[in-house]
């Protein structure tokens, strides 16, 4: 059959599929740094930040910190014109915690983006706890004004790795924070990361089951690095644990997507890790041949996502 949630005969819902359907035209996303901090990090709940999280706070490929918002940019959409010529574009607020301020903040942040040329909307990295009341108002009243993607960290419903990883929450704040959003008809997406320290793939595969009945929107799905200078690169070395190769990465990620309502959107299906940074796994830079093992996988299996789920592909 031909897989109705894509438009490059992928066998998952895309991304770029739904940017399509909905805005007509090709969309990029911008990544900001927004100069936020994170209660992991600042001794709210924590000084060491979750074990996996590097120095910039996930914000790698993101604007330059030490540059206002606007430059930030301007410079990243100069980059990506030269590619993907009169795109319409989405400010991405990735880098650490981007609720974590007061509203008066978020506004001062939030709004010069929406007056660019061509946004067509924001999205907002953040965790279940860093969302107040106010705050959900705000984001309602922008959820009214343009396309607005909330992105919620959860990496894993198991509370034992949780625990373990530092994400100093609990899987009922994640779950009562998604209800919250969708009350307020906003876009929710969820990261999680396969790979984590003694989870086995029964663990993994449960994690997305956990999120396809929550009725979630879309999903990134990662793969654990072991970055430099991280409380997990202490951790690998001194008490190794077993990182997936690619070809169980690959297996995981094709029997998850199994269990995914095919109206879910695929935001991503890997990491993408700077490479100077990593220690391991040195299979996860190569981003393309990974996608391409798990299109090839799918095809090999006869699989699409949401098979293993009674959600009708229409």
């Amino acid at each position: 059959m031909n897989f109705p949630y894509s438009n490059t005969n992928k066998r998952y819902h895309t991304l770029d599929y739904f940017f399509k359907q909905k805005f007509g035209t090709k969309v990029c996303k911008i990544s900001l740094n927004g100069g936020f901090t994170c209660p992991n990090i600042d001794g709210t709940k924590s000084t060491s930040g979750c074990i996996y999280c590097s120095k910039s706070g996930s914000g790698e490929y993101g604007g330059n910190p030490e540059e206002d918002l606007i430059t930030q940019f301007n410079t990243i959409k100069k980059v990506m014109d030269r590619k993907w010529p009169n795109s319409k574009y989405i400010g991405y607020f990735q880098a650490r915690t981007n609720t974590y301020a007061p509203v008066s903040e978020l506004k001062a942040k939030y709004e010069p983006i929406l007056k660019q040329p061509n946004v067509v909307g924001l999205a907002i990295a953040t965790r279940p706890d860093c969302i107040t009341d106010e705050c959900l108002d705000y984001l309602e009243d922008l959820n009214k004004r343009t396309f607005l993607t909330v992105e919620l960290g959860l990496q894993t419903i198991h509370e034992k790795t949780s625990i373990l990883i530092n994400r100093c929450h609990d899987l009922k704040c994640f779950e009562d924070m998604v209800k919250k959003l969708q009350k307020r008809k906003i876009f929710t997406v969820v990261h999680i990361i396969n790979g984590l320290p003694y989870e086995t793939k029964n663990m993994m595969i449960e994690t997305v089951k956990y999120l396809n009945k929550l009725n979630i929107d879309g999903i990134k799905i990662h793969m654990l690095s072991v970055l430099k200078d991280t409380p997990l690169e202490k951790l690998y070395k001194i008490k190794p644990f077993h990182l997936l190769t690619e070809e169980e990465y690959v297996d995981i990620v094709c029997e998850q997507l199994e269990y995914l309502n095919p109206k879910i959107v695929i935001q991503r299906l890997t990491g993408d890790p700077m490479e100077e940074e990593l220690i391991a796994p040195l299979w996860l830079p190569k981003k393309i041949n990974v996608l391409n093992d798990i299109d090839k996988e799918m095809v090999k299996r006869n699989i699409y996502q949401g098979d293993k789920t009674k959600a009708k592909i229409i």
